[in-house]
């Protein structure tokens, strides 16, 4: 500033304030306030204290029972899956995506999730909203088997409009050293075992709504036959939490991996659990993928290829396991709800695989 241009102060009582800025400090309160009631509802007893204190605190005495424990974890976001929820106005699931994306990671090695945070940053604080986003969250938790032990709600106006938010999660697990599941324990002749999706879960949204809004013009509100239901509907379904599941089967019978099937399709997800030497080979014709796959397919033109390293395909987690441990699993499945089949096995490798393939096409 040039010293012919001053710098002019405001007079008494007229000047800035954080609520002036865009920040309602208020607003902030009232949300923590509402989201108290899902918040205890995840507790663990080894949670210490209340919400509302600089930071989680977690009775790490409970792991004294561990031989050698080892703590995972995981961060995530469910990407731009929040614009369907902030054009739908519906709050409430995108938390149960938030958590799958998190704690399934941490299933993978065999970890019980044990507490998990948050991050919820918005243009503009409105309490109900915050509050119906962490509500998803803590019912998330609840499924998951973990506690919501903290997090921070962040108002950012000018950076973001008014109903523009976003959602991350940072999570914490532990797993007995001579438990921990990988690669490792991956042998020729293993079965692999698919764990149906229920959509499209958190993934490959940025492709779907262009293909869905700009290319076919579609609209949320549009009934499709083939769904069932309205493609709104379809798109906000929440993403299944697996964690449980998981580990209700590795307490069961021998497991020697997971893979969670998220970003990158599900031949790159299986490719992370398969050692150097063998490989996966799944088999297309053992499941029908559901019709949102060739939805999105026919409507954009998208070459199968394209949708298999974007979408899950229908498939959400795999169990790598021995052979003889195959019918077990699948048992335990379907007691516990999840739709469950043999997809493929583990081969040895040939001189030009990759570490997962798939072969074969889907029935029609």
């Amino acid at each position: 500033m040039s010293a012919e241009s001053p710098v002019s102060t405001p007079g008494p009582g007229s000047g800035a304030s954080y609520a002036s800025a865009g920040v309602d400090i208020e607003a902030g309160d009232r949300a923590v306030e509402l989201m108290k009631e899902w918040v205890r509802k995840t507790r663990r007893p080894e949670v210490v204290g209340g919400l509302g204190g600089f930071a989680g605190l977690f009775d790490a005495s409970a792991l004294k029972r561990y031989e050698r424990p080892l703590l995972a974890s995981a961060t995530d976001g469910v990407g731009t899956k929040v614009d369907i929820a902030r054009r739908l106005g519906v709050y409430d699931t995108i938390g149960h995506d938030l958590v799958a994306m998190v704690m399934d990671d941490i299933a993978v090695c065999g970890a019980e999730p044990l507490f998990m945070t948050d991050y919820i940053c918005v243009g503009k604080v409105h309490p109900e909203r915050v509050a119906a986003i962490v509500k998803g969250i803590a019912e998330g938790c609840v499924l998951a088997g973990c506690a919501l032990v903290g997090g921070e709600t962040a108002e950012h106006p000018g950076l973001l409009g008014p109903d523009d938010f976003d959602v991350a999660g940072a999570g914490t697990g532990v797993v007995e050293a001579d438990r921990l599941l990988g690669p490792d324990r991956i042998r020729t002749g293993d079965a692999v075992i698919a764990m149906a999706s229920s959509g499209l879960h958190s993934n490959g949204y940025s492709l779907v709504r262009h293909v869905l809004f700009d290319q076919g013009g579609l609209s949320l509100d549009q009934r499709v036959d083939e769904l069932g239901r309205t493609l709104g509907e379809e798109l906000l379904e929440p993403t299944r939490i697996y964690s449980l599941d998981c580990l209700a089967l590795a307490r069961t019978a021998e497991v020697h991996a997971f893979s969670h099937i998220t970003g990158g399709g599900l031949a790159a997800n299986l490719a992370r659990v398969v050692p150097d030497g063998l490989h996966a080979v799944v088999d297309r014709s053992t499941w029908a993928p559901g019709a949102i796959f060739d939805l999105v397919g026919k409507v954009g033109r998208v070459e199968r290829l394209e949708l298999e390293k974007t979408l899950n395909m229908g498939v959400g987690m795999m169990a790598v396991v021995p052979a003889e441990s195959a019918e077990v699993a699948l048992t335990l499945f379907a007691d516990r709800g999840v739709d469950a089949w043999i997809a493929g096995e583990i081969t040895e490798r040939g001189d030009h695989s990759t570490g997962a393939a798939l072969v074969g096409d889907h029935p029609k």
